[in-house]
């Protein structure tokens, strides 16, 4: 390449002026063969290179890392009543992130489960205020399939604008949670407000016939951990036991030879973002009809978000994510520890949930990729 100059007004430079560059300083080149153990063994990394990172910030902020460690991270499981709680919050998560999981494998990205599960919320919380008056024992069902019916029907919008117009779905989804959310709380100012709230903004208390019944004595652990086990178990039947769910692995891995062989993939983009609209409205109907018993203006601490870091952590795998949405839900409750116990600010989760995610993405990088550093080598031209 020849670096011309003619920014005199003069006239051109008599000289030519050489120009060099540094060529093979870095180079990224895909492994040949990723390993497989490393494959599974990098959420181990992420979440031990995690921990390890805690620490330190930990001790930036002046803690006694062991104390702080201790606090945050074994201090809310040391009895019955914290074990029930990591459940009450691993519930939501496993579930939305089994539901996500099904469109992430078919590269189909749902990133609307938060306004998916505000939703789900809000149509099984008019249930539960329209039949307030009632104990009949089907207002529970009715409740969970109203929510699951709020999620579809949020699902189903980025779902129709993408085969219908091709629209990104994962800007669809991601917008339509603010609009989802304002709407419950519009809900919940306007005309589902309890008159006799003295005017704050939330629904009335839902009768007991409106609340998951209560597994453990001395816990407010919830028949909806159940509901969460059995979606994971339908997940993990779905994904990789069915056709369908074959359908949608080899859609995500080559969608061109899944075209081929003559599978629908706009109908597995309506199975991807509904299976995930499903089961964040079920969630959103656990919490309202669990730990918190009626609407309010906002009925998740993220989990809708949470759960896509559930799902990648757990390798998109129904077991595996049970397992990383223990892992989560500790960091909800280490969270609240933190603040109680060492008067953290309660960011301290969003950044352990960050760490996460950021450690997990860069060792899948290395697994599947090499970083080769060369001798720098100048070219005259």
């Amino acid at each position: 390449m020849k670096l011309l100059t003619n920014l005199s007004p003069q006239g051109t430079y008599p000289a030519i002026l050489k120009s060099f560059r540094l060529v093979g300083l870095v180079k990224i080149e895909p492994r040949p063969e990723p390993s497989k153990i490393m494959k599974y063994m990098s959420p181990l990394i992420a979440a031990t290179l995690m921990l390890i990172s805690g620490l330190i910030i930990f001790t930036l902020l002046g803690k006694n890392p062991v104390e702080a460690f201790h606090a945050f991270f074994i201090e809310p499981i040391n009895d019955l009543y914290g074990i029930g709680e990591l459940f009450i919050k691993a519930s939501p998560l496993m579930l939305i992130g089994t539901g996500l999981a099904i469109g992430f494998r078919a590269s189909i990205w749902n990133i609307g489960a938060e306004g998916q599960l505000a939703v789900g919320a809000l149509f099984g919380g008019y249930i539960a205020i329209i039949f307030n008056d009632s104990n009949s024992f089907f207002i529970l069902p009715l409740m969970v399939l109203a929510g699951a019916v709020g999620g579809i029907v949020w699902a189903s919008i980025p779902a129709f604008l993408k085969t219908v117009f091709n629209a990104n779905e994962i800007l669809v989804s991601l917008m339509l949670n603010y609009v989802a959310i304002l709407l419950l709380a519009l809900m919940v100012h306007g005309s589902l407000r309890d008159p006799n709230g003295y005017g704050f903004p939330q629904s009335i208390l839902f009768a007991d016939s409106a609340i998951l019944p209560i597994l453990i004595e001395g816990t407010r652990l919830h028949f909806g951990v159940f509901l969460a086990f059995a979606g994971v178990l339908v997940g993990w039947i779905f994904l990789l036991k069915s056709f369908t769910g074959f359908q949608i692995q080899v859609a995500g891995l080559a969608q061109k030879a899944a075209s081929y062989a003559g599978f629908q993939y706009k109908k597995l983009i309506w199975i991807g973002l509904l299976s995930g609209g499903v089961t964040a409205g079920i969630a959103g109907v656990l919490e309202i009809a669990g730990p918190i018993g009626q609407l309010l203006p906002s009925v998740s601490p993220g989990y809708g978000y949470a759960a896509i870091i559930v799902a990648f952590v757990g390798r998109l795998h129904p077991g595996g994510i049970f397992l990383s949405s223990l892992l989560m839900a500790l960091l909800y409750l280490g969270g609240e520890s933190g603040q109680m116990n060492l008067d953290l600010p309660s960011a301290v989760t969003g950044i352990f949930q960050g760490l996460l995610l950021f450690y997990l993405l860069a060792a899948d990088f290395l697994i599947n990729y090499r970083i080769r550093i060369g001798t720098p080598q100048q070219e005259a031209i």
